[in-house]
């Protein structure tokens, strides 16, 4: 069985300060879809065919840990999509274009030439919730040890 034989889209409720920023960054920036919203409640964005549901909170609940991935600090916890390396490129030229992206590791390739060799980069939305896009020449690769 492969990936895409596996593949269903999954949801992610997540805490954001402000959903008006949230909905500008989500859809201009990352260009996701809107679904539904509750005003001053929720919003529903189509981040790739993923249901992420952000809901309005006072705080951002994201913290300040980290781990290590191939040597870079990572943010724990973050979330993501992993992309064709097509849609990773187009992503990434799109955030490298934007003065405003709130880099906390900018486009890279991890494992190179290794097994789950990946592209990857790391931005904050305007909450601080960190977000992860990796891109793989084969979703073949994706989970290969």
């Amino acid at each position: 069985m492969t990936v895409q034989d596996k593949a269903r889209p999954f949801h992610l409720a997540f805490p954001v300060t402000d959903l008006e920023e949230t909905r500008t960054f989500y859809r201009d920036v990352l260009g996701c879809g809107i679904g539904r919203e509750d005003p001053g409640h929720w919003i529903d964005f189509d981040l790739y065919g993923h249901q992420m549901s952000a809901h309005l909170r006072p705080t951002s609940l994201a913290g300040d840990e980290t781990g290590v991935v191939g040597g870079d600090a990572v943010p724990i916890p973050h979330f993501g999509v992993v992309l064709t390396m097509e849609q990773w490129t187009a992503l990434a030229d799109r955030l490298k274009a934007n003065p405003d992206t709130r880099w906390v590791l900018e486009p890279k390739v991890r494992f190179k030439g290794e097994t789950g060799e990946q592209a990857t980069l790391f931005v904050l939305d305007p909450s601080g919730n960190p977000l992860e896009f990796k891109g793989f020449a084969s979703d073949d690769a994706l989970f290969q040890s």
